[in-house]
Order: C-alpha cells, then sequence, then structure tokens
C-alpha cells in the first residue's frame, strides 16, 4: 500500500513571491510533486521566466500583479479566478524590506513594507476565499501558508522597524484568521524562516555569515529541502491538524538566543 500521508499531488497552489529566493524554492517544491503552481511577481516577463523553467519537473504558470498596490490583490485573486475553480493552498511569499534607523525611517517606507507584507495578504485571502472555500472539505482542508520571519519573533541586530513589526503583525493575523477560518475547513499557519537565501535575506553578507556562526546550532543558512519539507507537510494531510502556528524555521537560531 502507498502511503499518501504527505502527498500533495493533484492540488492547484498559487504562491506569491514565487520567482525567486523562498518563493521559488516553495512552488519548486509543489510543482515537482504534481501541484499545479501558479506563480505570482510584479514582472510578468519575470515570471513568464521562472514559469517555464520549473514546468520541466511539472506545471507552472505565471502570472503578474503589483500587490503594493491597492487593486494589486484584487487582480491577482481574478487572474487565478479565470483559470480554477478551486485553489487547495495559497502561500503568501511575497515581502519587501526597507531598512532604516529611527532616525531616517520615513512614512512611505512604512507604507510600502507593510502594504506588501500586511495588507496584500490579508485582502488576497479576502479575495480568494471562495475558491479556498471550494476547495475546502473536512477530509482535506484548504491551506493558507504565511511567510513571516524570525525578524517578527525577535529583534535583531540591526534596525528594521517596518519589517519587523509587519512580520509579528503577520503571525497574530494568522491566528486570528486561523480562528475564523478553521470552521470553513481551511487552515491557516505561518512560517518564520531565519537566514536563507533570498532578494530580502544577503546570507553572503559578513554580518550574516557571522550571525550564522555564532548563533544558528547547525552552523548554515536554510537550503531548499528545508523549506520545501516543511510547506508539503503543512500542505500535505500530515499537517490537517495544524492550525494557527507560527513555526521557526531557523536551525535553532532562536533557541540559541
Amino acid at each position: 500500500m502507498t502511503d499518501d500521508l504527505f502527498s500533495v499531488a493533484g492540488k492547484v497552489a498559487l504562491v506569491t513571491g514565487g520567482t525567486s529566493g523562498i518563493g521559488a524554492m516553495i512552488a519548486r517544491g509543489f510543482v515537482r510533486r504534481g501541484v499545479k503552481t501558479y506563480i505570482a511577481s510584479r514582472d510578468a516577463d519575470r515570471s513568464r521566466a521562472a514559469a517555464t523553467e520549473l514546468s520541466r519537473e511539472g506545471h507552472c504558470i505565471g502570472l503578474a500583479a503589483d500587490l503594493a498596490s491597492d487593486e494589486g490583490p484584487e487582480r491577482l485573486a481574478a487572474l487565478v479566478a479565470g483559470h480554477e475553480g478551486r485553489l487547495d493552498i495559497l502561500v503568501n511569499n511575497a515581502g519587501a524590506n526597507d531598512r532604516a534607523t529611527i532616525e531616517t525611517a520615513t512614512p512611505e517606507m512604512w507604507d510600502f513594507v507593510l502594504n506588501v507584507n500586511l495588507r496584500a495578504p490579508f485582502f488576497l485571502i479576502q479575495k480568494l476565499l471562495p475558491l479556498l472555500r471550494a476547495a475546502a472539505s473536512e477530509e482535506a482542508p484548504a491551506r493558507i501558508i504565511n511567510v513571516g520571519s524570525i525578524g517578527g519573533l525577535h529583534i535583531p541586530g540591526w534596525e528594521a522597524y517596518p519589517y519587523g513589526g509587519s512580520k509579528a503583525a503577520l503571525h497574530h493575523l494568522t491566528r486570528a484568521l486561523a480562528k475564523r477560518l478553521g470552521p470553513d475547513r481551511i487552515l491557516v499557519n505561518a512560517i518564520a524562516p531565519g537566514p536563507f537565501p533570498s532578494r530580502l535575506t544577503d546570507t553572503a553578507s559578513d554580518a550574516v555569515k557571522k550571525s550564522v556562526e555564532t548563533y544558528v546550532p547547525l552552523k548554515r543558512s536554510g537550503r531548499a529541502e528545508d523549506v520545501e519539507g516543511l510547506t508539503v507537510f503543512l500542505a500535505s494531510r500530515a499537517g490537517a491538524y495544524v492550525n494557527g502556528c507560527t513555526i521557526p524555521l531557523d536551525g535553532g537560531y532562536l533557541a540559541a538566543l
């Protein structure tokens, strides 16, 4: 008998920010496991190119929407609804970071980061609820996975007020939505990655290397299979009773602080 406890084959997923970094790792993990995967970014050409590359391993479609704009979440939801009647998995991964000191931070920085990291996930969920509800059942709940950050769970050694504040709020929003949507058989969880190679985290910088060497017990940054494993678990039958959690994915970084 084949054990399908961790199978996600046949599901439909949307991964925002799916053209690079952690989003691309998650999208590739889904595609190669038989998930029809939509990826989205602001750049249509980038989305199409990434989808073409990922389609060598399965089925991937690239979409374009600016989630920082007021109409971005609704536009993206409409694009998905134009192709699908249901959505099994939504991964809110698109993120923004704008470091500044307490003296140099501007309202524009705050607005941009919070729009992408907090407002966009909420309104994308709102607009996609019909598709998520169409996919949800008691046996196979729909899944929402919000990509937060350990920067929303502790205070790093640098000033990043909009980023840390937005990720902490996203973790709280995850819990609130898990309570509200659980009765609809829609599970909502968050992943809080530590140091991973991405456009938001320069793991090649001296500061990050020193932090990894000093605080991460495993003495390395995250790898693709690390985030693939956790997202596949959360999206599969194995994760069907996990709801409202923020799971650090940091090699023990927080535990060692």
